[in-house]
């Protein structure tokens, strides 16, 4: 089998159909149809189960699909480090962000990079941070940049800043005569139970600032009574600003938004609540110096 045939099965892998995958792969269905019969009949067991039209992976068909990605995702590491140890000034970078920290990463990192990279093309992704974490273990991206909630074992994390995670008010809330000034502190500090009857708006559970605050939650026993969630962090913000309700955000979502100053923040935590920012890349895997060069840029704009 060669590359181009692990390419096949990866397609109808994921389309789960032979006419979409035969059309994200710009060959013939029958070509395909005719490789699967040819493949299976050669192990001598089903990768796939069909149901009407579509293609389930069989235990043995996850297995296959498992390894052929390492085997296609091993191959672009030889290509790119060939390529690196010849110098080739021409090269792809992957970089995969949250929706939100791309509006305010990429404007301060991109330009610069580019100075330093001219020929190398950039491929954006964004999605929440369980999406990204994938696409880095697909191999579909080279890094993936989020805040460190659980390990992964495939996964090599390098911290790039400590953030602080902030209960966030409109500057009419009674919150501020509650909070207590600490020494040594930026922000007053408030009890996070102090909020749990308030309109809390909260990010959908699949992202990553909301995983991290049902977990706060969790361990000290809390449940928010009156919740908004929306998948639009400034939509959060804006709300938070105008009065409409209160949230948790991390301090660097706040930094670059206009509507900043009309929002008074707050420590939560012993004395404060604060969480990795990090780079991810998968473990083992070759990096070209330019995702290296990428990394620090980022490093160095928080």
């Amino acid at each position: 089998m060669d590359f181009r045939e692990l390419e096949y099965l990866l397609a109808i892998a994921k389309h789960q159909n032979i006419t979409r995958a035969a059309e994200a792969l710009y060959v013939g269905q029958p070509t395909l149809s005719k490789f699967l019969t040819g493949l299976e009949a050669e192990l001598g067991i089903r990768l796939f189960d069909r149901v009407g039209r579509k293609y389930i992976l069989t235990y043995a068909g996850s297995r296959y699909v498992e390894k052929a990605r390492e085997i296609l995702n091993l191959k672009s590491d030889i290509d790119r480090e060939m390529a690196e140890i010849l110098k080739n000034e021409k090269g792809v970078l992957n970089i995969a962000f949250a929706n939100m920290r791309c509006t305010y990463m990429l404007p301060v990192t991109l330009p610069r990079f580019e100075a330093m990279y001219p020929n190398v093309q950039v491929n954006i992704f964004e999605g929440n941070s369980t999406e990204n974490e994938l696409r880095l273990l697909n191999g579909q991206v080279d890094v993936a940049f989020f805040s460190f909630a659980d390990q992964h074992p495939q996964i090599d994390y390098t911290t790039l800043a400590k953030e602080e995670l902030l209960i966030c008010t409109g500057k009419g809330h009674p919150a501020a005569l509650m909070a207590e000034k600490i020494p040594g502190q930026r922000y007053p500090h408030l009890d996070l139970a102090s909020i749990q009857n308030d309109r809390v708006l909260l990010m959908q559970k699949s992202q990553r600032t909301r995983q991290i605050v049902d977990g706060i939650m969790k361990a000290q026993g809390l449940t928010f009574q009156n919740t908004i969630v929306t998948s639009s962090m400034p939509a959060i913000i804006g709300l938070v600003a105008a009065g409409f309700g209160v949230s948790i955000l991390f301090e660097s979502h706040l930094r670059y938004s206009p509507d900043r100053n009309r929002i008074n923040c707050y420590s939560f935590g012993s004395p404060n609540t604060i969480c990795d920012f990090v780079a991810a890349t998968r473990k083992g895997r070759f990096l070209p110096a330019c995702v290296g060069a990428y990394i620090d840029i980022v490093r160095n704009s928080l």
